[in-house]
């Protein structure tokens, strides 16, 4: 496909103008269409005369009346599209009540139009661009037949097309936003703009009138709007159904209730089908839930809530009650597993009534949902009429939905309906719909806690369980990872090395995640291992740099074979396996009476400081190279004496470099400075003030991992 051009401001069609040599034009939908509108300023410096021209004395004029227009500034994530639907109802609310030019032609259907057409433009900018999105919403026009509402959502990776040129079909329906077919058939024009570094996709909505709406059929098809116009209309708020049925029972007499109402107006009302004028409104209602669905399940991380969720959804808008049964996919547990071991977990009921859903929960505990094959239909399911307190002849209807995301059964899901003999196809429809959207949000849940169980297992096998005890010695710990869902890049050990001595070491290695993890795993058992065979601090030191070097380089040839085997063409520099640096602070400590002999050495690492016990703070080591950089390094240590009530502060940039706008904690000797206020406090009290100083140093929690050591001789 040849490349699309980049023009300051542009908007085209198909019909215009052919594609020429190099050139591809983006289609958009048929029929007039409007430029991106020109501010006035710009309107005036682009009016078609050229520079050299005399300037025309312009005419005074009185000051033009205030502007409807909505512009917003959102992040490139899941929640921008439901910020963006919040911001149109708001501005389109105000508009109105303030009674700006325009807002009178401002109609209930004109304001789920636009709401619908936002949420699907930020959705696409947010999935297909994935940089920040701009939103602008504004009334033009106020002659009745000029009136327009113009929605504009811009991108920063123009590079990127927008979803919608594809076909798509009403029986597989894609879980991301419903593309630009849609908002086509909302618009009576749309288009897109681009500019250097942007790109703006914008719809002209009419604020009254047009046949818009009349195009929805095109695109999910006929019995796809059939069903979403009932659905809708079923959700749709309205008069309590006395009240309504009282206003009708002039012309229908003999209503009982809604379902009679609804089948009244089918053949009196609108005897050609809810196609015409007064319900197409209505599919957009079942696009809107969902889509409201979507926002609400999306994020959540834990799969009892989900369960949760989803029976809110559903009560009362679709049914009575509702139930989840979640599946161990470990055990397998199927549809007539039972309740016990290997079977489902009955994980949420819901009912409109609280004081029902103890008796429910007992009586669907009894009976789980009957058996059936991944990927089949709704089926019925037992009737607990027992529990709903149902009396002689009376009944309901219970279907049973499996849960699947991914080919694999993740749970059932039951709904249940009093005094009807079936649901409404179109109900079954949409709360299909809305269970797949359930699954895929169990999916995701379940995978982030696979991912956290691993990353917790992960995290306690590389830090010690216990922090030893040393005579004479008192000591605090604070430990924050930045990600509580993955490995930290920090680390921290205290440990005994035999005859007398133990060892202490806070360190900090290159990037987080995975490869943090191994480095980490490499380095502490090192440690451990060389302080117990009777090695300086130095000279471990010096053997821990050696063993970082060599294992990078055996990962780089392993790399390197790889590729060779694999006929693949050699890595460029940088995109191989990379140097794994560590910055340690590495000491040994030795109690004696009165005080502690200690030796450290700093690698790449910040400087321990030393609080004496008349307030002074003095740094305790010299600063020197990261290990696994340089293979001729040597290192050196110094050693000094902890005396009684002396405290020793041992941290990680996570303290030194916490920000608050272009300022560092650290800056100006700010650690110091912060210890020797701690003047006369113990070990704890030190540890909870530096913390404590740290987080309050910025406005926003610390972007770092954090961890610090307070060593306090007795």
């Amino acid at each position: 496909m040849g490349a699309i051009p980049t023009q300051r401001e542009n908007a085209f069609r198909a019909s215009d103008a052919p594609a020429h040599v190099g050139e591809t034009f983006v289609p958009v939908q048929e029929g007039p269409v409007f430029g991106e509108p020109v501010p006035a300023a710009e309107a005036s410096s682009s009016g078609g005369a050229s520079a050299s021209e005399a300037p025309v004395q312009a005419p005074v004029q009185a000051p033009a009346p205030e502007r409807a227009r909505a512009h917003a500034s959102l992040p490139g994530s899941s929640v921008a599209p439901g910020a963006a639907r919040a911001l149109v109802r708001r501005a389109l609310a105000e508009w109105a009540e303030r009674g700006l030019p325009g807002a009178g032609h401002l109609t209930d259907r004109l304001r789920d139009d636009a709401t619908l057409v936002v949420s699907e433009l930020v959705t696409n900018a947010v999935v297909h661009a994935g940089t920040d999105v701009e939103m602008e919403c504004r009334l033009e026009g106020d002659a009745p037949g000029t009136a327009a509402l113009v929605v504009e959502v811009s991108d920063h990776h123009p590079s990127r097309a927008p979803r919608g040129g594809e076909p798509e079909t009403p029986h597989d329906t894609p879980e991301y936003g419903r593309g630009l077919r849609l908002v086509g058939a909302l618009s009576e024009a749309w288009g897109i703009t681009y500019r250097t570094g942007r790109k703006t996709v914008w719809a002209r909505l009419p604020a009254a009138g047009g046949t818009a709406g009349e195009q929805i059929e095109a695109y999910a098809g006929e019995h796809a709007l059939a069903r979403g116009l009932r659905v809708a209309e079923i959700l749709a708020p309205a008069p309590p159904p006395g009240d309504r049925a009282a206003q009708a029972g002039r012309d229908a007499p003999g209503l009982r209730d809604w379902s009679d109402l609804r089948d009244w107006r089918d053949r009196h009302e609108n005897p050609v089908g809810r196609d015409g004028p007064d319900g197409s409104w209505l599919g957009r209602g079942a696009l809107s839930f969902l889509a409201e669905a979507s926002d609400l399940l999306a994020g959540q991380l834990d799969e009892d809530l989900v369960a949760a969720l989803a029976g809110q959804l559903i009560v009362p808008r679709l049914a009575d009650w509702c139930a989840v049964w979640l599946e161990d996919e470990a055990t397998g547990g199927g549809w007539g597993g039972g309740a016990g071991a290997g079977g489902p977990r009955l994980a949420r009921v819901w009912h409109g009534s609280e004081n029902r859903i103890e008796e429910l929960r007992r009586a669907l505990e009894k009976e789980p949902p009957p058996s059936g094959p991944v990927g089949s239909g709704p089926v019925g399911h037992p009737w607990p009429g027992e529990a709903l307190g149902d009396g002689p002849g009376e009944s309901g209807s219970a279907l049973a939905y499996r849960l699947v995301a991914g080919g694999r059964p993740l749970g059932t899901l039951v709904i249940g309906r009093s005094r009807t003999a079936r649901f409404p196809d179109e109900i079954t429809g949409l709360v299909e719909d809305l269970g797949r959207r359930v699954a895929l949000a169990i999916g995701a849940a379940r995978q982030y806690a696979r991912q956290a169980t691993i990353s917790a297992v992960l995290q306690r096998g590389l830090l010690p369980g216990a922090v030893a005890e040393i005579p004479g010695v008192r000591s605090a710990l604070v430990y924050e990872p930045y990600d509580k869902g993955g490995p930290s890049g920090d680390f921290y050990d205290l440990f005994p090395a035999g005859d007398g001595r133990w060892c202490f070491a806070v360190g900090d290695v290159q990037g987080k995640g995975p490869e943090a993890a191994v480095v980490i795993g490499l380095a502490r058992p090192w440690l451990r291992l060389l302080a117990r065979e009777g090695y300086r601090v130095a000279d471990v030191l010096d053997r821990l740099n050696q063993l970082l070097l060599d294992d990078a380089t055996e990962a780089a040839d392993a790399a390197a074979r790889a590729l060779v085997a694999a006929g693949a063409r050699p890595t460029p520099p940088g995109d191989g396996p990379q140097t794994r640096f560590l910055s340690l602070l590495y000491g040994e400590l030795v109690p004696f009476e009165g005080g502690v002999r200690c030796t450290v050495a700093s690698a790449g690492h910040p400087l321990p400081l030393r609080l004496g016990a008349g307030g002074e703070v003095h740094p305790c080591a010299r600063p020197q190279t990261l290990l696994g950089v340089l293979e001729d390094a040597t290192y050196t240590s110094e050693t000094f004496e902890l005396r009684s009530g002396d405290t020793l502060l041992c941290v990680t940039d996570g303290v030194t470099e916490r920000r608050s706008g272009s300022r560092q904690f650290d800056d100006g000797d700010g650690l110091a400075a912060a210890l020797a206020g701690c003047a006369g406090l113990d070990a704890e009290l030190i540890a909870e003030r530096i913390k404590r100083l740290v987080h309050e140093f910025g406005a926003r929690p610390p972007a770092d991992d954090l961890a610090l050591l307070v060593l306090q001789a007795e």
